[in-house]
């Protein structure tokens, strides 16, 4: 299968908890669907202290998987919100 594109896209969203709205990632997301997936190579600015949980209130909102090959972050539905 072919990989993600390493550089990515331009644009960048800003991915916070739904629970208690803390800031997780400014990420370069591809497209206008839902978030599902993080590839860790696009993650501009990670602002949590351990893998896949919230630094504020300590809830998963992920899990880490292989997608295509690349390590990533699967979205658990509904714990996070993005602008």
């Amino acid at each position: 299968m072919a990989k993600p594109n390493k550089k990515g896209p331009a644009k960048t969203v800003d991915i916070f908890c739904a629970r208690c709205k803390a800031p997780l990632f400014k990420y370069r997301k591809g497209g206008k669907g839902a978030l599902v997936k993080c590839f860790k190579e696009r993650i501009v600015k990670d602002f949590t202290e351990t893998s896949c949980q919230c630094p504020n209130c300590y809830h998963d909102f992920a899990r880490e998987t292989l997608i295509k090959g690349t390590p990533a972050f699967k979205i658990i539905g509904g714990k996070v919100t993005f602008k």
